[in-house]
């Protein structure tokens, strides 16, 4: 009997951990915190995002850190693999907007006990509050596992330490300090589902304000890079929310090349055109023809974000509606469709839902997750370099390459 260990009790580490004792094996589950499947816990505000129904092709393209890595884990192990398992262990699911999959009853702590259900029965060892401190390599193979506590010798070692953002949960880069220790690269940790950081002050005046159905897009050197349509916030340092933190991982490569400056363009009426709009203007400027602009644009937006607006568009708020020219409408309509902020940066990566960079994926085989340079490690989920946007996608990632890493330890010849 094979004896594995795994380093990390979140998505990764968990499926690694059920799947290898599954498969025969002796397992040992080291986790540093005080239960397992913290970050986990906080994807899809707190009810877990589990996986995304979209077709494993999407997936790729909704990982745009090295998705291509991740084609044998999907081929091995897909979003439907996994919603089988869940649901033979008895975790009912339910699919929502975008094709995110949830437990039916919105509760992460299910998805934690289902797994914690599940290891027991196939009789898994979990040790909680169990930090590692070193890997131990004899001849080019692992040996052993040594934490605070103890010295496990294993057949197998599987690094499902996840990457460096939400540190609270337990994710402070303790996986690269071990792979480091024995020969491997991590290459540069950067946030990534992150926080925007904007130039503007005036967001701080605004902040708490959600935006939904808006379409932001990535701005550099007057070329659009990326851009997403949903929702959106506004806070005391910039802007978050989904469609914000999907773009900042764009954000941050055009900041990183530092060439030139980013911006961010908010449509708030993505859904009409210029000419459209520009009729629905007129049409509430002449309902609102004695108010001043500031009471004329209520059925248009927020209260909260009109005088943002108006300023943008240099207009005076105190001005009657029937005294604007339509120079001034088109520069209010201009506004509308392209408000515009700077952006300063990124919040930092203790921030980010998802890292960005981690273990090099050059020094892993992306058919098995073991390391080319020691024999029986192997990597999985967010330690390795690799991350997606929202929706499921980074979760699923983590499952596949803990299945993949578990099944390669336990059936070596399924994979000749």
């Amino acid at each position: 009997m094979k004896h594995v260990v795994v380093i990390g009790g979140g998505a990764a580490g968990l499926m690694a951990a059920v799947i290898a004792a599954r498969e025969g094996a002796q397992v040992t589950l080291l986790e540093k915190m005080n239960m397992v499947g913290k970050k986990m816990g906080i994807t899809g505000k707190g009810r877990c995002n589990i996986t995304n129904n979209a077709d494993m092709s999407e997936f790729i393209k909704n990982t745009p850190g090295n998705g291509k890595f991740l084609y044998g884990a999907y081929e091995r192990f897909t979003n439907v693999d996994l919603l089988d398992l869940l649901h033979e262990w008895g975790l009912p699911t339910k699919v929502e907007r975008g094709g995110r999959v949830f437990p039916e009853s919105d509760s992460a702590l299910d998805v934690r006990n289902t797994f914690m259900k599940v290891l027991k029965k196939y009789g898994a060892t979990v040790h909680l509050n169990e930090p590692v401190e070193r890997i131990l390599v004899h001849d080019g193979a692992v040996k052993a596992v040594e934490t605070d506590k103890h010295t496990y010798e294993c057949d197998a070692i599987i690094i499902a330490t996840g990457g460096k953002s939400y540190p609270l949960t337990g994710s402070t880069g303790d996986g690269y300090k071990f792979a480091k220790q024995i020969g491997h690269s991590v290459t540069e940790i950067r946030p990534s589902l992150v926080p925007i950081v904007t130039e503007e002050a005036w967001v701080k005046e605004i902040m708490g304000l959600s935006l939904r159905n808006v379409e932001v897009s990535v701005v550099s050197k007057n070329k659009v890079h990326a851009k997403q349509f949903g929702e959106m916030m506004f806070t005391h340092f910039g802007v978050t929310g989904p469609i914000i933190l999907s773009l900042s991982h764009t954000v941050g490569k055009l900041l990183k090349k530092a060439k030139a400056p980013v911006q961010i363009e908010i449509n708030l009426k993505p859904a009409l055109t210029a000419e459209v709009l520009d009729k629905r203007l007129q049409i509430d400027f002449e309902l609102y023809s004695k108010k001043q602009l500031a009471n004329g644009m209520k059925d248009l937006l927020p209260q909260n974000l009109i005088p943002m607006v108006i300023c943008l568009a240099e207009l005076d708020p105190a001005k009657p509606i029937n005294q604007i020219t339509k120079e001034e409408r088109l520069q209010l309509l201009y506004v509308l469709q392209h408000m515009t902020l700077n952006v300063k940066g990124l919040r930092p990566v203790e921030e980010a839902i998802v890292t960005s960079g981690g273990l090099s994926l050059k020094e892993f085989n992306p058919k098995t997750m073991e390391s080319k340079l020691v024999s029986g490690l192997y990597g999985a989920g967010e330690v390795l370099d690799f991350d997606a946007f929202t929706g499921g996608y980074n979760l699923q990632a983590a499952f596949s390459t803990g299945y993949v890493a578990a099944m390669h330890i336990t059936h070596p010849d399924m994979f000749e």
